[in-house]
């Protein structure tokens, strides 16, 4: 019979109760507003008589506007010692005002919805991160958040899926509709079913957000540097079906490219669905560094790929699958990474810093990718996200895998370490006893 304590044997349990929870919550939001996503860009072109330009603006605005509520959110979640509540109304915000799409009269319209659903999931964003974070071990982190990905991208699978089948059937606006019942199923399995570490407040303990960022790891500042410049050039997967869509119309017809552009990015999230999880796993193995440095060069050489390749479905096919890889190893691996770089009394202002610089970089890029993209020509935008990508993946490349921060957001190895050798010195102790 183990000596071992049960509570220590089920600690080593990755897949648990609020980390399934947290898994079904992101397939069903997913689901909804990915569903949205995937017709947005014909919805506002065909109908609402919109262009590139105005494309890259609504995603731009709507981003970096939710850019800033990530770093409030996860700081105010910290400094509470709660995280659920924000994370409920993040995903009844984000739920709600995607569906309105379905009444929207002009591109301000949309602009207006999109902002406040993404404000929503900014909302929710860190404090839900900080959640998945505290429910296992540091030597989880890859699996945890690879499995979360993971869930979230297959959401992402059933969304566009069902917008590619009913759009011929029932029209953009019915589906925006349709958007908000997994909408609501997401909140509910949040609000339900995950338990959160409620940690009291120290007394007398005055927080402040600047303070609190300042005192953020040394290490992690280098590692948001490389994420802010790969996000400058990492424009919205909405730019990807708009550039199959307009390069296979004159073949297809509008409609059917139009369906099949959604079809295609079905298999985008295919591929990060799988590779969410399989990056993430990697993680736990290799340096989580390496594998999102590869990542970024993933990016670079799907973007080259759709400036010199010629269109064609079965191209294009391969060039989404890429898309598709890139985006599970980014989505897993710079949260995992985070969470190795990140002490628990800071997690949540971390992880919101490491949103905002999302939020900024995707605003930059998509605004910029839109101007490229209607001034000059749509290979611009392509060739500004390679090179940028390719700067990115140099910068963590060249990093030095032990230069790490000593205070508190000393974690990850470190701490296996500590813990393997605690577990060696009282293997001894026994020993000498007997």
């Amino acid at each position: 019979m183990s000596d071992e304590p049960t509570s220590d044997r089920n600690s080593r349990k990755w897949l648990n109760r609020n980390v399934a929870a947290m898994g079904f919550t992101s397939l069903f939001s997913d689901a909804s507003h990915e569903m949205a996503t995937a017709i947005l860009a014909q919805f506002l072109v065909i109908e609402l008589h919109g262009s590139a330009e105005i494309l890259g603006l609504i995603e731009g605005l709507a981003d970096f506007s939710s850019s800033f509520v990530k770093t409030y959110s996860g700081w105010l979640s910290d400094k509470l010692g709660r995280r659920k509540l924000l994370g409920t109304i993040g995903y009844a915000l984000t739920g709600t005002f995607i569906s309105l799409f379905a009444f929207a009269s002009n591109a301000l319209q949309v602009l207006f919805y999109r902002t406040v659903g993404w404000m929503g999931r900014g909302i929710r964003e860190s404090p839900r991160d900080a959640m998945l974070a505290e429910s296992v071990k540091p030597e989880n982190y890859g699996h945890a958040f690879g499995f979360h990905r993971m869930m979230d991208t297959l959401g992402a699978i059933i969304g566009p899926s069902i917008a590619f089948i009913l759009l011929p059937l029932i029209g953009f606006r019915n589906i925006f509709l349709l958007a908000l019942v997994p909408g609501v199923f997401a909140v509910l399995v949040f609000a339900v079913f995950t338990r959160e570490k409620v940690k009291p407040r120290k007394t007398g303990e005055r927080r402040k957000l600047t303070t609190d960022i300042k005192q953020l790891p040394q290490g992690f500042r280098p590692f948001l540097l490389a994420v802010g410049i790969f996000g400058m050039g990492n424009f919205a997967n909405t730019f990807l079906v708009l550039k199959a869509s307009e390069a296979l119309a004159p073949s297809l017809g509008v409609i059917v490219a139009s369906s099949m552009s959604a079809l295609l990015y079905v298999l985008l999230n295919v591929g990060a669905a799988v590779f969410a999880y399989v990056f993430g796993a990697l993680g736990d193995r290799f340096s989580k560094r390496n594998l999102l440095a590869l990542g970024y060069l993933i990016f670079s050489a799907y973007c080259a790929g759709f400036v010199l390749l010629p269109p064609s479905i079965v191209n294009y096919a391969f060039l989404f699958m890429l898309a598709g890889v890139e985006t599970g190893a980014i989505d897993s691996g710079e949260r995992s990474y985070a969470a190795d770089l990140l002490g628990e009394n800071n997690r949540g202002t971390g992880f919101g810093v490491l949103s905002t610089i999302n939020g900024i970089g995707d605003f930059v890029s998509s605004v910029m990718a839109g101007v490229l993209w209607t001034l000059i020509f749509p290979s611009a935008a392509f060739y500004y996200g390679a090179v940028l990508a390719a700067i990115a993946a140099a910068l963590l490349t060249i990093r030095k895998s032990g230069k790490r921060s000593k205070t508190n957001g000393n974690t990850g190895r470190r701490e296996r370490f500590d813990l393997r050798s605690i577990e060696l010195t009282n293997m001894c102790a026994l020993k000498i006893s007997d």
